[in-house]
Parts: C-alpha cells; sequence; structure tokens
C-alpha cells in the first residue's frame, strides 16, 4: 500500500476550541470594565476597546487555524448574566421595562446600585469562577431580546473571515443553576424555555450556522429519570427547530451521567471532558459504546492547569478513543473552556526555565491541539508523526524531570519519602471541647453579645499599591516599606476603634492576595508574573503555582499582626489562609495525590499558627473560603474529599490553647452539602459569605443545627452599594430566629479590599449600630 494510500485511511480529525479567557494578556478586559465604573471613559469607548480585545483573542485562534473556533463566550461581566439578559431574566427590582437590557441594567445585577441590591453570585460548579445566579420564579416569562451569539457570529465572519461556532449555555443547566422557582416546577421551566432556544437556533441556523456549541456540564452532575425524559424532550424540539445545524452538546468538568440517554440526543456530537471525567467517561465508552452518527469531542488537553501535555500520551489516548467514535467524526479540543487558565505563558520570562518549558496557558494549550490535530489527521508524512510525538513526549518528560530536580534543590528536607496522609504524632484535635473552649474564652475576652468584626482586609487604595510596587522595584528599602504599612496598620486600627467594632484586624496592606503572599513565604511554589484569571466580575487572581514539597521557612504575620494588637487593649485576629484554600487556588503538582500537597500546607499553616500564639497573638482566622468549591461534583467521591480537607484544617489548627479562639471563613457556595462537615471543622467561630443569598441559607438552619459561633455576612461587599440600617438589622434578626443569640457575630460578608475608604467607613459604621439595636432588643427580649 502506498504512503498517499495508507494517509488517505487515515481518519480525518477536526481541532477545536470551547472559550477563550476574556480578560486579555494585560488585563486590558478588567481595565476597561474598571474605568467605564468610575466614569473614567463613555459607555462608546467601553464597546471600543473590548471589540478590539474580542477580535484580537479570535486572530490568535484563527493563527492555530483550529476548525472550530468558538465566538460568544466573550462577555461583559458573567456567560450567565448574559443568558439572563438576552431572555429577559430580569429581576422585577431593577425595573426593566422591556426590548434590550441596557448596560447599565446588566451591570446593576452584577453589582448593585443605590436601588437594589445585585444577583446572588456563586461557584462555577467546582472552580473559582463565579457566576451571576439567574433569578425565576414559577410566573417568569422569557422572551429573547437580543440573540448574542448571532451577534458575535456577525462580527466574525464581517471582520476577520471567521466562520465562528457560536456558543450557549443549554437550557437544562440554565435552569439548574438559578433560583427562585419551586423545584417541582423545573420541568415546565425549562420547558416553557424551549420556544426561545428554538427561535435563537433558527435565527443562527437562517444566518448560515454551521456548528453551534451548547454547553450543559449539569449534565455531570445527578441526573433523575424525570430529567432524562425531558432531555430527550428539550432536544427533540430543538433539533426539529434548526434540523440544518450541527449541535455540539459540550459537557465538562467531569463526566456524563445518563450517558445512553444523553449520547441518544438528536445533535451532531457529543463533548467529553476525557482530563476531569477520564475514568468515567471512558468506562462509559467501553461499556455503552458511542453513536456512530455523531461526533465525539474528545477533551484531551487540560483547560483547568497549567503543566504542559506529553502529546505522545495524548494522541495514544485519542487513538483509544478514536475507536469508539465514526471514521472522520473526532474533535480534539481542551477538557473545558480555556477561562480558568492565564492567557500566555510567553511574558514568565523571569521564572526559572525550567518551570517556564513545562507550562501551557491557553495560548500554548491551542498550539497543542493544533499540533495534536495537525499528527493525527494525516497532515504530516506517518515518519514525521512519529518523530514528532517522539520529541514532543520527550520534551514532557524532560520538563517533568526537571521540575522534580529543581523542587529537589530547594527543599530542605524531602518529604516524598515521609508517610503518606497524617503522621501517628501529628494533633487533629483540640484540647478542649467547644463548650469548654467557649466559657474559656468568654472568661478572657468578655466580648459582648452579638460581637462585631470583619473579615480580614481593608482597601488597599492606590497609594498602597504603589507603595507596594515601589518596594518590589526597589526604589523603597523595607524600612521604608515597613514605615509606610505601619502608618496603614495605624490608622485603621484607629478608625475601627471609633467605629466601634470589637474585634479588630491589621488590614492585610502588606498583602496582594490572599493565596500569594503565603505561597511567597514558602518552599514549592513559584509566581507568574501575568498568569492572572477572572474570579467574577473584574476581579482576577494569579494562582500560584505548586511544583515541589510546601515547607514553612519563618514567620509571616507575626510582625504585622503583633504590631497592631501593641495599639489597641481590643483583641487583633490574626489573619491566615487554609491549607484547602490555598490548594484550590493554587495550580497544582500532578505527581502526588492534592491530599497530600493539601497536607504539607497545613503543616506549615500549624507553625505559623503556634507562632502567632506565642507572640501573644489569641484570635487566629484561617480562612477556607475554597473549601466547598473542592468537593467533587459526583456524590461518590465527597466522603473522600471532605475527610482530608477537614484533617488539613485539623492538622493546621488544633495544637493551639483552649482560650485561643479559632476563626474561619466561607465564600458563596451551597452550604447545605457540607453543614456536618464545617462543625467537624472545629472552629471556635465561622463567617460565612451569604448576604446575597441570606434567606436561602438562614433557612437551612432551619433543617440543620449548628452549634457552634457562626456570623453571616450582613452585607455585601461585592458591591460599592452601602446598605442602610434597617437592611442590616433585618438580616440578623432573620438570622437571630434560627441560631443562639450567644453564638452569633455580625460582619461583612467578605474581606474590604476592593472597596473604598468612605464606603467601608459608611458601611461598617452602619453595622455596628444595627448590631448594636439588635443586642438591646435581643437582651430586653430575654428579660421579659
Amino acid at each position: 500500500m502506498s504512503q498517499s494510500q495508507q494517509q488517505q485511511q487515515q481518519p480525518q480529525v477536526l481541532t477545536g476550541n470551547l472559550g477563550y479567557p476574556r480578560i486579555g494578556a494585560g488585563r486590558e478586559w478588567k481595565k476597561a470594565l474598571e474605568s467605564f465604573w468610575a466614569g473614567r471613559i463613555d459607555e462608546s469607548t467601553l464597546h471600543q476597546e473590548l471589540t478590539t480585545l474580542r477580535l484580537q483573542d479570535l486572530k490568535k485562534q484563527q493563527a492555530q487555524q483550529l476548525d472550530l473556533i468558538p465566538v460568544g463566550d466573550f462577555s461583559y461581566y458573567d456567560h450567565i448574566l448574559d443568558v439572563s439578559a438576552m431572555f429577559g431574566v430580569v429581576p422585577e427590582r431593577f425595573n426593566h421595562s422591556g426590548g434590550p437590557v441596557s448596560l447599565s441594567t446588566y451591570y446593576a445585577m452584577a453589582r448593585g446600585n443605590d436601588q437594589a441590591t445585585a444577583c446572588e453570585m456563586t461557584k462555577w460548579l467546582n472552580t473559582n469562577y463565579h457566576y451571576i445566579v439567574p433569578e425565576i420564579n414559577n410566573d417568569t416569562a422569557f422572551a429573547l431580546l437580543e440573540n448574542k451569539p448571532l451577534a458575535a457570529y456577525r462580527e466574525a465572519k464581517q471582520e476577520l473571515g471567521l466562520e465562528g461556532k457560536p456558543v450557549v449555555v443549554g437550557p437544562y443547566s440554565y435552569v439548574r443553576f438559578a433560583k427562585g422557582y419551586d423545584e417541582e416546577r423545573f420541568a415546565e421551566i425549562v420547558t416553557r424555555l424551549v420556544p426561545v432556544y428554538s427561535q435563537l437556533l433558527s435565527e443562527l441556523q437562517a444566518e448560515g450556522v454551521q456548528w453551534v456549541q451548547i454547553d450543559e456540564p449539569a449534565l455531570t452532575l445527578a441526573v433523575s429519570s424525570e430529567d432524562e425524559a425531558l432531555l430527550q424532550q428539550v432536544y427533540a424540539a430543538l433539533a426539529q427547530a434548526a434540523p440544518e445545524l450541527k449541535l455540539l452538546l459540550q459537557t465538562y468538568f467531569e463526566s456524563v451521567e445518563a450517558y445512553p440517554v444523553v449520547t441518544s440526543l438528536p445533535v451532531a456530537g457529543i463533548g467529553l471532558d476525557l482530563i476531569h471525567g477520564y475514568e468515567g467517561n471512558l468506562a462509559s465508552l467501553r461499556e455503552h459504546g458511542f453513536p456512530q452518527d455523531k461526533w465525539l469531542g474528545a477533551g484531551v488537553i487540560d483547560g483547568r492547569n497549567i503543566w504542559r501535555a506529553d502529546l505522545a500520551e495524548t494522541a495514544k489516548l485519542l487513538e483509544q478513543v478514536a475507536e469508539f467514535a465514526a471514521e472522520g467524526k473526532l474533535i480534539i479540543q481542551p477538557s473545558c473552556s480555556l477561562l480558568h487558565v492565564p492567557v500566555t505563558a510567553a511574558q514568565e520570562s523571569a521564572l526559572d526555565p525550567v518551570l517556564r518549558n513545562a507550562l501551557a496557558f491557553a495560548d500554548e494549550k491551542l498550539e497543542e491541539i493544533a499540533t495534536l490535530g495537525t499528527l493525527l489527521s494525516g497532515g504530516a508524512k506517518q515518519a514525521d508523526q512519529e518523530a514528532a510525538l517522539a520529541e514532543a513526549s520527550r520534551r514532557a518528560q524532560a520538563s517533568t524531570e526537571a521540575v522534580r530536580l529543581l523542587s529537589e534543590s530547594e527543599s530542605r528536607t524531602r518529604l516524598s519519602g515521609a508517610p503518606a496522609g497524617v503522621h501517628a504524632d501529628e494533633q487533629l484535635l483540640r484540647n478542649a471541647s467547644f463548650q469548654e473552649r467557649r466559657e474559656l474564652q468568654q472568661q478572657k475576652w468578655s466580648l459582648p453579645l452579638l460581637p462585631t468584626t470583619t473579615i480580614g482586609s481593608f482597601p488597599q487604595t492606590a497609594d498602597v499599591r504603589k507603595a507596594r510596587a515601589l518596594f518590589r522595584k526597589g526604589e523603597w528599602n523595607a524600612e521604608q516599606y515597613d514605615a509606610y504599612v505601619r502608618e496603614q496598620i495605624q490608622e485603621w486600627i484607629t478608625i475601627q476603634e471609633e467605629i466601634g467594632l470589637d474585634v479588630l484586624v491589621h488590614g492585610e496592606f502588606e498583602r496582594t492576595d490572599m493565596v500569594e503572599f503565603f505561597g511567597e513565604k514558602l518552599t514549592g511554589f513559584a509566581f507568574t508574573k501575568n498568569g492572572w484569571v477572572q474570579s467574577y466580575g473584574s476581579r482576577c487572581v494569579k494562582p500560584p503555582v505548586i511544583y515541589g514539597d510546601v515547607l514553612f521557612n519563618e514567620p509571616m504575620t507575626v510582625k504585622e499582626t503583633a504590631y497592631a494588637q501593641t495599639l489597641t487593649s481590643k483583641p487583633v485576629k490574626g489573619m491566615l489562609t487554609g491549607p484547602v484554600t490555598i490548594l484550590n487556588w493554587s495550580f497544582v503538582r500532578s505527581d502526588i495525590p492534592r491530599s497530600e500537597v493539601s497536607y504539607q500546607i497545613a503543616r506549615a499553616i500549624r507553625d505559623e499558627v503556634e507562632a502567632l500564639e506565642q507572640a501573644g497573638i489569641e484570635m487566629i482566622q484561617v480562612d477556607e473560603p475554597a473549601l466547598r468549591e473542592g468537593l467533587p461534583l459526583k456524590r461518590s467521591k465527597w466522603d473522600e474529599y471532605l475527610q482530608w480537607a477537614v484533617e488539613s484544617f485539623r492538622l493546621a489548627t488544633a495544637t493551639v490553647k483552649p482560650t485561643t479562639q479559632v476563626h474561619t471563613h466561607m465564600c458563596y457556595c451551597e452550604f447545605d452539602d457540607i453543614i456536618e462537615a464545617i462543625s467537624d471543622l472545629d472552629a471556635d467561630v465561622i463567617s460565612i459569605e451569604t448576604s446575597r443569598s441570606h434567606g436561602e441559607l438562614v433557612g437551612s438552619f432551619e433543617q440543620n443545627t449548628y452549634d457552634k459561633g457562626i456570623g453571616l455576612g450582613v452585607y455585601d461587599i461585592h458591591s460599592p452599594r452601602v446598605p442602610g440600617k434597617d437592611e442590616m438589622l433585618n438580616m440578623i434578626e432573620r438570622a437571630l430566629q434560627v441560631l443562639p443569640a450567644d453564638l452569633f457575630w455580625v460582619n461583612p460578608d467578605c474581606g474590604l479590599k476592593t472597596r473604598g475608604k468612605a464606603e467601608v467607613v459608611d458601611a461598617l459604621s452602619i453595622m455596628v449600630d444595627a448590631a448594636r439595636t439588635a443586642r438591646e432588643r435581643v437582651t430586653a427580649d430575654s428579660s421579659i
């Protein structure tokens, strides 16, 4: 057989992407949004700047010659909020009068305004990305106010000659991730959305669109038999509405549930995550096969971590998966949208070259996909293919080995030989029960009923950021920078005392990010220059890279916290980030289990906790805002995760004295799922970020007993809006209907670093006033 005949028999494949980071390599997106919100640019300029960025992103993907390039994945804030605005799902409090949703209303839904509170925000499944939760009631009327995917498709075609693949979140997932409707009305509401989706798809078909990506990540969660029938009904209707469109039903973050039903739906292709859903999806392929009339979207490049792929091993996986797909019906793509990784590693020249060569951000992942497509589609001679794959494998293996050697050279003691798990001599339980500790702590601190505090950080103004930059550039020495930080601490200790807070904080002016700060002081971490990813809205974070064993070097927070304590007779909390959050908010090495990395971090945090206590700081907050975020999507995996997550927290905190009060904090998430685990942490006080979903969480305490100190955030720090006293007081009193007053704390729902000084002072003053009024009412009621 001739070589040309061999190549003709090789299955042709497509290459594609599922979504691209919207923030820009230099965070141009963030800067444009914040300039608009601050009134420095007008709406026309905002549109112009974001259009330029959007087209630049598409040009990058074009340059890789991908076959399926997503359009419509770009957003002005959040892609779920985009769907709500597109379908007219606007809560009444925003006074939307019909027609396309204005930009001012769009941002009011996301951030709130003087008249209305923002919509709830929560984590996008098990990621650190936050989406704006749709508010749907039983009678919500849906309408296609604006076909955003169509507009994105037209723009790409007109400006770039690009035949884009419009992206939209599917009806099943959209409603499942919404709130406000009665659960038994779920199927009815999804069904009511079908005509709107049908109109959207039929308009795309009329425009000549070829492929449409419909994201249904909820299909990786539990799917009931009723939902199976609903899915069949919904997708049959969508297929009938636009029979000429190729619909790619895209799943990600885990393996598909109800696999036989999902693969039977009348769509052109099914996208499977073969990284984070590898075991389950491969098992389903082996057991059930794959329909031969459909394209198989093989998510083989990790869309959530930043390590270079071993393309030779990935090619083997693709060959294995291709056995289940019909010839010529394979799509090589990332495991999920690249929204969750930084834009490009090209700017990371400051990293150790060994580590730099092991990294692949979004642009590098697209290169990997393009390379795999060329090698597997017959675009190169067989000998060249084999040589290229061998070289790719050699580079990946060399990078892995080099990173290991780099880690060994920087570690004082290698941990790889240590026993796995918690060591026999390590303490996991406090030396006294909570009730015993509570009595001792109350004697020590004499706090009033409903004590007030904050979550930790105070405004990081332009002056604070400038001072940090001067220090990092070497224009200020350590003495100058320390003096500036002390001035800030002193100012805000005075402000807190004037406001009347009961428990103070030092303000964290020396810290950039709550994970980065600690990682910079521990062994085993590396930091990028521009490795930013979007967390919520314009808020971007730069996750550290954990490439080696994590070790404690020296105290990290004692100097600033101890200084703050010398300025006041009130207690000052030490502020630390917990081990599970540091793990979940980092890009983590993949050569050892995540649990082992978590234990390593916990031991380092334990050393810091003990150093604070020795310095006289006996209120210590160890924040775990990402504990729920790391919960696996499959319930069968929950127990294992929660066990090592709880053990990690206890490992970090259990050795302190009974009189030392341990606090923790958690962010937006579904707390009902982990109430028992939260209690098992055995923290003396937990604060929970609930201001946007306060009533729902309070309702959960009507069904679940929580017997330790707790603070439910009484106002939303993610919005510039300052709520009134009555609003905060209502939140406090609603919580006191189900929580004991002697265990309840009053606090904002998160740190205040992103807010302005004036609004922080106003909001905290109102909060303290509301707490005092509530305290008086509780005292009066108890005396009756």
